[in-house]
């Protein structure tokens, strides 16, 4: 049973609707315009919706149906909800990238929150940025919050295929490139990739951050992995509506929720699940806003000893999230690992990790595999450093080949995306398949905002002679559904002169993975020299969002927070003054 410490007259709401004056007139008034009555919102916990469904997110568009049903569980419990829109981030359409409008979905979530009469949150998120901006918006709000994720898509079809978002596209398309794959064979594909409403059903971005927030307990046991066309998904919804009703009755926040222990656990997990390497970037930044300092070296020490056991891909060949929902989902997979973690952890029901996750099952022994027989022995992702990236990179050794765990080659530069783009489609290209393809200015400054371009396109040249995979290094990020051999989030960018931009076109680069190191084999009084030439491309922005972007990004290797929002850069923010 949940032990109450508000009261009717402590809800922060009361604030705007309980006292006897003109203020409280004037608020009072305007809801009944809307047709309530006082009763139906005045003693009552107020629980914002903080949606954001649009037109344009098809993995969200069944949210429309969906806040319907959280709405119904916040009214069941005693609650009075309240629908607020927030800016949509749909992977597939914005551009250049989402990343670059994280911050912004952070600073909309946290100021919703703060300016109006609500004493609790629901957060309805999955598509890819739309997870750690709620979540890093909510948690410096400090109301009670609980996060409902948007549920992978349906498994994909084809020709008898069964396909995976992202991942068999990139698959695909070079059998296109190749010559392999017609036209007409092109557009059945498009047709049968994504066949419901939901997120990418790989473990790309989307699962890997709402598993993550259901790791760190933002999300009612098992909410993670349910499809999202679902019957289950449903029920979890109007579930959460019943339960942020009662958390803010017993105050739980998140400060209360997300410790370090918790967000070790996320990283733990991370690694087994084959995550994405935008986890890291994404869990920085929200551990930093929980005043929690969590790094680079975090996710590498990770990685030494827990070993992928979800079999899924990019990092599996066969299995999808639909294929792991069924096998037992997230609470299975941690019990399976659950030696690896803190079981103490609290979570939203008001339960430890431990308590939810015990007598989870695992159902498919090949989807999730037992800790003694992972699909791989080490964690998902590796952070690497050298005279190339001082402050860190990343690798997802899990999903390329192990041919390039120690590799020297000659590195073939360009300094923007579309002439990488134009240049991999030449016959005459001078590339072999040991090279290094590397595209700089590219990263969060860069880029701008650190697009998914990481997975460079494999030479048509060498597409054509049956090469699959190659070494390729950008300070940009790629899509959780991408994989290869691809050094990711070079830091410092080289935009602002890390030493990714005095690389030159063969120049040698030798990875050792193991040793967790990559350099380029240039002299220290070389690179001296080209650092004196170096000149700084142009401003990307002069103006607006993007320029503010431009003047307070933090680097990678630091989760790309705003500096003025992270924990520690000022006092807190009070509560609005009601006159």
């Amino acid at each position: 049973m949940s032990i109450r410490k508000k009261s009717i007259e402590t809800l922060r709401s009361a604030r705007w609707f309980a006292k006897d004056d003109l203020r409280s007139f004037g608020h009072r008034s305007r809801v009944m315009q809307m047709g309530y009555a006082p009763e139906e919102f005045v003693g009552r916990p107020v629980i914002a919706i903080l949606n954001t469904w649009s037109d344009m997110n098809s993995c969200h568009m069944h949210f429309k149906q969906r806040v319907e049903d959280v709405k119904r569980g916040v009214l069941q419990a005693g609650g009075f909800p309240v629908e607020l829109p927030a800016i949509s981030l749909s992977e597939s359409a914005v551009k250049p990238t989402t990343m670059l409008y994280r911050n912004l979905l952070a600073i909309e979530a946290e100021e919703l929150i703060r300016s109006h009469p609500v004493d609790g949150v629901v957060l309805m998120g999955g598509c890819d940025k739309t997870t750690p901006g709620l979540l890093m918006g909510a948690t410096s709000a400090g109301v009670p919050a609980i996060f409902v994720p948007a549920g992978p898509m349906l498994r994909g079809n084809w020709q008898g295929h069964v396909l995976g978002s992202g991942s068999d596209a990139w698959k695909f398309w070079d059998e296109r490139r190749a010559g392999k794959i017609s036209k007409e064979e092109w557009v059945g594909i498009e047709g049968g990739i994504a066949r419901s409403h939901g997120t990418c059903m790989t473990m790309g971005t989307a699962s890997t951050m709402t598993a993550i927030a259901e790791t760190i307990g933002m999300t009612l046991p098992g909410a993670s992995s349910i499809p999202a066309p679902d019957a289950s998904h449903v029920r979890m919804s109007s579930e959460s509506g019943r339960r942020i009703v009662e958390m803010v009755w017993e105050d739980l926040t998140p400060a209360r929720i997300q410790t370090r222990e918790s967000f070790e656990n996320a990283i733990a997990v991370a690694m087994a699940m084959g995550c994405s390497t935008n986890a890291i970037i994404h869990v920085i930044s929200m551990a930093r806003r929980a005043g929690c300092d969590i790094g680079l070296e975090d996710f590498d020490k990770m990685s030494r000893h827990v070993p992928v056991i979800a079999n899924i891909r990019p990092s599996g060949e066969t299995y999808l999230m639909e294929d792991f929902y069924y096998a037992g989902g997230l609470p299975a997979l941690m019990n399976r690992m659950r030696a690896k973690l803190h079981l103490d952890a609290l979570t939203v029901n008001g339960r430890t990790i431990g308590e939810n996750i015990d007598g989870a099952e695992v159902y498919n022994d090949d989807v999730i595999r037992p800790m003694d027989n992972p699909l791989y022995e080490e964690g998902a992702l590796a952070v690497l450093k050298g005279n190339i990236a001082p402050d860190g990179c990343v690798i997802k050794p899990s999903a390329c080949e192990k041919r390039f765990f120690k590799h020297s080659g000659r590195a073939l530069v360009f300094d923007d995306y579309p002439s990488m783009k134009e240049a991999v489609e030449r016959d005459d290209l001078d590339v072999t398949a040991d090279d290094f393809l590397i595209l700089r200015n590219a990263g969060p400054l860069g880029g701008p905002g650190m697009p998914e371009w990481g997975m460079l396109p494999i030479p048509k040249k060498l597409v054509k002679q049956g090469v699959r995979d190659m070494l390729r290094m950008s300070d940009a990020r790629m899509s959780g559904t991408s994989y290869g051999a691809c050094i990711l989030h070079v830091a410092p960018e080289s935009y602002i002169g890390g030493p990714l931009a005095l690389v030159r076109t063969g120049d040698i680069i030798t990875i050792d993975i193991p040793a967790r190191s990559i350099n380029m084999e240039v002299s220290e009084e070389e690179l001296a020299r080209r650092k004196a030439e170096w000149k700084q491309p142009p401003k990307r922005f002069e103006r607006g969002y993007g320029w503010m972007f431009s003047q307070h990004i933090k680097q990678a290797n630091e989760g790309c927070d705003f500096d003025f929002l992270e924990t520690g850069f000022g006092a807190g923010v009070g509560e609005p003054d009601i006159y």
